[in-house]
């Protein structure tokens, strides 16, 4: 992609929310977050050092793209290698996008972000910065967003020769899970399918996207842009980029900071755990379910006035009710006008609305809204409840439209970008750029077939979330996916950095369990735990004590207090402030979930 194809591509929607701070300290000397002041760090290895320093430092070619984002942005792209260790056999373009410090006087150096995925927009989250950062964390850095190799606007990875091969190929994998022994055979079908394509067509460079290689290109842009050492913020699958990147180059931390935390050993798995999928091992099912659980329980203490559910009978018996129904009939879905079928609701329908109501603070909205409205679809139509299934109906045909036009409008976007850049159809390579990076990160069972176990296991844990979490790696099969990146990262997690890492876990969160982030600040070290009594995926922005805590640590190496914990302004069914901060209004990160299909949050 050529840098005015580059230019033309990018297109970003604005948001808007909420943003503050507070906390106590500790500076950032190099002395552990552990209390061992002067304890030293680890080095960068020799062969890691030699990977990355002799390639030749790169010049973005920045120009001013102020015109569709904000007044100081710039766009570029770097070519870097394909594989470190044998740099002259090819090289693969990323894309940039950097906002300027809005006080270049007091400027710190760049903060390099990423939304999660694997395979979200650094470019974009970038372009998001001015709308969900601290006004002091935009005056001290200057903001950079990578686009890691394979997705978005760097160099894509495909596949599949076309999206008719793709459509045909995938066609299983369209379902939020499997169900029933037909979408099983099928969904399975299509997970060997599409392991072996990124084997073959997909390479090479489906076996160089590996977390590792995202983690020396961002240390060769972090040269690129002068800096020193890295200041980073990464969300969710973000978070496991910079505890790789901490533990590959330890002593070429600045400041790294990762909201939404993944447990580096689940994800990346070991001997131990290699018959048990990556989506298994790490617990989101698990997460997920507890929250929805603690949701209904909120509910019924709150009562029939502030949760609609409660109204019913005891939630949790209600979300039960629903449970059953949607797997012994589902709903069809027809616009009460025109009869028109709009959607099929059955139990993984249910559950991946539900799940996507629970990235967002207000989770408790979604979950209280759509538990209410399919119990009184699920009831046979009597004279009495004819006008509350009315309404129920019109709520969810409501519901249903407005996700429907938001997909539609995202494929528009993607249809003129493709147009622009000349091609007669858009090839979506969303799924094959989450699946190269998963499937080269992590050791997993041999079959596809093996995840039929495992989504039981999770279904009798977690049901309904431990099988939509489950099978979202099946195409990793080792059998499968058999492109292999020598250079992933296998190394270990306790890397003792030069500064503290700072991890942030949210007790609520859908996605990444807080058990992640407990596991990964117990083996770094050097690092400190902030835990967030917040709802939805990530803490950032949700209040002004998780976003204070995060500013300070980022601008001054500031530490929060061990043990602090915050508590995120909006609480299922009771009286919400009118900000989540003292500022004006500013927007939540644009995070993207670690699993494809999954519905980012919203502000």
């Amino acid at each position: 992609m050529t840098k005015a194809q580059f230019r033309r591509a990018l297109a970003v929607t604005t948001v808007a929310a909420c943003l503050a701070t507070t906390v106590t300290a500790f500076t950032a000397t190099g002395a552990s977050a552990h209390g061992r002041p002067g304890a030293g760090h680890d080095r960068t290895s020799r062969a890691e050092a030699a990977r990355v320093d002799r390639v030749p430092t790169p010049d973005p070619g920045w120009y001013d793209c102020s015109s569709i984002f904000m007044p100081g942005s710039e766009c570029g792209t770097v070519e870097l290698p394909l594989d470190y260790d044998q740099p002259r056999k090819g090289t693969t373009e990323v894309a940039l996008l950097r906002v300027r410090a809005t006080d270049p006087a007091q400027r710190i150096g760049s903060l390099f972000v990423n939304p999660g995925g694997p395979g979200g927009s650094g470019v974009e989250i970038a372009a998001f910065a001015p709308y969900f950062l601290s006004p002091e964390v935009l005056a001290r850095f200057d903001v950079v967003g990578l686009d890691p190799r394979g997705t978005n606007y760097s160099s894509n990875v495909q596949c599949f020769r076309n999206v008719g091969e793709q459509d045909a190929a995938l066609s299983g994998m369209y379902v939020p899970f499997p169900q029933g022994q037909g979408q099983t055979a099928a969904f399975v079908d299509s997970a060997w399918k599409l392991g072996k394509a990124c084997s073959t067509t997909g390479t090479p460079l489906s076996a160089s996207m590996s977390t590792a290689q995202v983690a020396r290109d961002m240390d060769v842009v972090r040269r690129a842009v002068g800096d020193e050492k890295l200041t980073f913020l990464g969300f969710s699958y973000g978070s496991y980029l910079g505890q790789v990147y901490a533990n590959m180059f330890p002593d070429r931390v600045r400041a790294v900071t990762i909201d939404g935390v993944l447990d580096p050993l689940a994800w990346a798995g070991t001997r131990a755990t290699a018959n048990i999928p990556v989506t298994e091992r790490l617990a989101s099912g698990t997460a997920a379910w507890r929250a929805t659980q603690e949701i209904l329980d909120r509910c019924e203490q709150a009562g029939p006035d502030l949760c609609r559910t409660a109204g019913i009978g005891e939630p949790r018996a209600v979300w039960d009710g629903v449970a059953a129904g949607l797997r012994a009939t589902p709903i069809e879905l027809r616009d009460p006008e025109t009869d028109e079928l709009i959607v099929t609701v059955d139990w993984p329908v249910f559950v991946s609305a539900v799940l996507g109501t629970l990235y967002a603070p207000e989770a408790y909205l979604g979950v209280d809204a759509l538990t209410w409205a399919i119990h009184w679809l699920l009831q046979p139509e009597t004279p009495e409840n004819a006008e509350i299934r009315a309404e129920a109906l019109a709520s969810l045909v409501g519901y249903e439209r407005a996700q429907q036009q938001n997909a539609a409008e995202h494929a528009a976007t993607r249809t003129e970008r493709a147009s622009e850049l000349g091609f007669a159809f858009p090839y979506y390579n969303g799924t094959e750029a989450f699946s190269a990076v998963l499937c080269t990160d992590s050791v997993n069972p041999r079959r596809p077939e093996d995840w039929i176990a495992a989504s039981e296991r999770q279904d009798a844990i977690a049901p309904g979330f431990g099988p939509s979490w489950t099978w979202g790696s099946a195409q990793c099969a080792s059998k499968a996916w058999t492109a292999r990146d020598e250079d992933a990262w296998t190394g270990r997690f306790d890397a003792r950095t030069a500064s503290p890492v700072l991890v942030v876990g949210n007790l609520w969160d859908p996605a990444t369990a807080y058990e992640g982030a407990v596991a990964a600040a117990k083996v770094l070290p050097n690092s400190r735990l902030l835990t967030s009594d917040n709802w939805g995926h990530t803490a950032y922005g949700t209040s002004a004590c998780a976003t204070e805590a995060i500013d300070r640590y980022l601008i001054g190496g500031e530490l929060p207090v061990e043990g602090t914990q915050c508590t995120g302004d909006v609480q299922p069914f009771v009286d919400q402030p009118m900000s989540r901060g003292s500022q004006a209004p500013r927007a939540l990160p644009p995070v993207v979930p670690p699993v494809p299909g999954s519905t980012p949050r919203s502000s």
